[in-house]
């Protein structure tokens, strides 16, 4: 093998060991610029168009990324938490703690805004199933401690309006509509 070759092995081997705590970190930094990136969007969108018209092109926008995942996804490509979707369920009693988005949500003053963001998790699952939506009971990025999911049945009314990506879709999630907790 040419010493080259011989490095490239090398520092591929040892490049390849990193600690939890470093692999959390670099994890969270790239959750963290995602939530800036929504926020970044959201917020020129709301300017140049109003909030009305600029919550309605986020949405539409959270709704074509959420397609764009599941059909990642029936493509056997993996998803966060996993390509299963009924099997939602991850830390204890099925509450997802910390979310980075939702703590990025908070700390810009930006829940309305960035609580859009969510509408990934029922539109991701039609996307993959359109039978199916999985919702939010709970909702970090809206003030909630936690987040927690349940998944249901579609509409015909859901599943056309999911695909013609109508504005109203929305009405999707009931724990989204509502929005911000009010304290």
């Amino acid at each position: 093998m040419n010493d080259r070759k011989q490095n490239s092995v090398e520092t591929d081997a040892s490049e390849s060991l990193v600690s939890l705590k470093e692999a959390r970190l670099h994890v969270e930094t790239a959750i963290t610029r995602i939530a800036l990136l929504h926020l970044a969007y959201s917020r020129i969108l709301v300017e140049e168009f109003g909030v009305e018209r600029g919550k309605e092109l986020i949405l539409k926008s959270i709704l074509r990324y959420g397609k764009l995942i599941g059909e990642r996804t029936k493509r056997g490509l993996s998803d966060y938490p996993n390509a299963k979707y009924g099997a939602y369920v991850e830390g204890e009693n099925g509450r997802i703690y910390d979310c980075v988005l939702g703590r990025i949500f908070q700390e810009y003053g930006e829940i309305d805004l960035g609580g859009l963001y969510c509408y990934v998790d029922p539109a991701k699952t039609m996307a993959f199933d359109s039978g199916r939506k999985l919702v939010h009971n709970d909702c970090a990025a809206l003030g909630d401690e936690y987040c927690t999911f349940v998944e249901l049945p579609t509409t015909a009314k859901e599943q056309s309006d999911f695909a013609n990506a109508q504005s109203d879709w929305r009405y999707v999630d009931a724990r989204l509509v509502q929005g911000k907790k009010h304290q």
